[in-house]
C-alpha cells in the first residue's frame, strides 16, 4: 500500500500555481567528454540529466505541448582548435537518454543563432548553450546570447528550459573574453579555475536528479560558480567551490525566485522514496 502510494504522489503532475522556467548551469564541460576524456559515460550522464531536466514536460510548457526539440549553441562553421572537439558529437553520444522523441539544432553566429533565438517557445522547448573550451561556443554566439538576454529570460519564464555549459577558462584556451553568462545577468564565476575532476560530490538535490559522484568524476571541470543565484546546489569539489545548479523559478535580472510547489514536490518525493526503500529493507 506504501508503495502504491508513493507512486501515485510521483505521478502526480507538478502543482505549480506559476509557470516557470528550468535552468541547469555547469562547470564541467560534457559537451566535450561526453566524446573525449577519462569518463566519456559520466559526462554523457550530465548532459542527460541535465536535458531531462530542463525538458521535464511536467514543467516544460512547450514541451508538454509537444515541442521536442532544443537549440544547441555553438560554432558549427568553424576550424576546430586543438584542445577542442565539435560539441555536436558529444551530445549525440549523450542522445540515448533524451526523452522519446527528442532531437536537436546546432546554430551559431553564422548559421542563423539570431533568428533560431526567435523561435524558443515555438520551434524549441529549450536551449543548450556549448562551453567556451572544450566545445566550440565563441564570442561571436556569446555576443549573440547576451544582446537576446531579455528575450531568453521571457522564453524561460513562458516554460522553457537552458542547460548552459562552462564558461571561463584561462587564455588562451576559452573562445570567449568578456561578458560571460550575459544571458543570465545574474550568474558569477571565480577567475578561471581548471581542475582534475578528483573527488567531487554530488548533493542529494543532484542524487535526485539521476547523478552519482562517478558521473562527475574523471574528467576537468573548468570554472565554478560564486553564489547559488536562487538555484540549488548539484555537486561541488572537494573543497567545497560549486561545480553545478540547477531549479525552477521566476527567472530576474538578478537572479531566479524559486517556485515553492515543485520544490515542495520534488523535496516530498526524495522523503517518501527514501521512506519506501526503508520500509522495504525491514520487511
Amino acid at each position: 500500500m506504501w508503495t502504491v502510494f508513493v507512486c501515485l504522489l510521483l505521478g502526480v503532475p507538478a502543482a505549480n500555481a506559476d509557470v516557470v522556467g528550468s535552468i541547469f548551469i555547469t562547470g564541467h564541460d560534457p559537451d566535450f567528454h561526453a566524446f573525449l576524456g577519462g569518463n566519456s559515460s559520466g559526462a554523457q550522464h550530465i548532459n542527460q540529466a541535465a536535458i531531462n531536466f530542463v525538458m521535464d514536460p511536467a514543467f516544460n510548457t512547450f514541451a508538454a505541448g509537444g515541442i521536442k526539440k532544443f537549440l544547441f549553441v555553438e560554432c558549427d562553421t568553424c576550424a576546430v582548435p586543438g584542445g577542442h572537439t565539435d560539441g555536436v558529437t558529444g551530445m549525440t553520444l549523450s542522445a540515448g537518454g533524451y526523452p522519446v522523441g527528442t532531437t536537436f539544432e546546432t546554430h551559431g553566429a553564422a548559421d542563423g543563432l539570431a533568428a533560431e533565438l526567435l523561435l524558443l517557445g515555438t520551434k524549441y522547448s529549450a536551449i543548450v548553450v556549448g562551453s567556451d573550451f572544450g566545445g566550440m561556443l565563441t564570442q561571436d554566439e556569446l555576443d549573440i546570447l547576451n544582446a537576446h538576454q531579455t528575450d531568453i529570460i521571457g522564453f524561460l519564464n513562458a516554460g522553457g528550459g537552458l542547460y548552459g555549459i562552462s564558461e571561463g577558462a584561462p587564455a588562451p584556451y576559452a573562445l570567449t573574453s568578456h561578458d560571460r553568462w550575459g544571458f543570465l545577468p545574474f550568474v558569477t564565476t571565480e577567475a578561471p579555475k581548471n581542475q582534475g575532476e578528483s573527488g567531487f560530490t554530488v548533493t542529494p538535490f543532484g542524487a535526485g536528479l539521476g547523478l552519482v559522484n562517478g558521473d562527475i568524476n574523471g574528467n576537468a571541470s573548468h570554472s565554478v560558480f560564486t553564489g547559488t543565484f536562487g538555484l540549488s546546489i548539484v555537486d561541488t569539489d572537494p573543497v567545497g567551490d560549486i561545480l553545478s545548479l540547477a531549479g525552477r523559478g521566476k527567472v530576474t535580472t538578478g537572479g531566479v525566485v524559486p517556485e515553492p510547489g515543485s520544490a515542495l514536490l520534488f523535496g516530498t518525493s526524495l522523503l517518501l522514496l527514501a521512506g519506501r526503500f526503508a520500509f522495504r529493507k525491514k520487511a
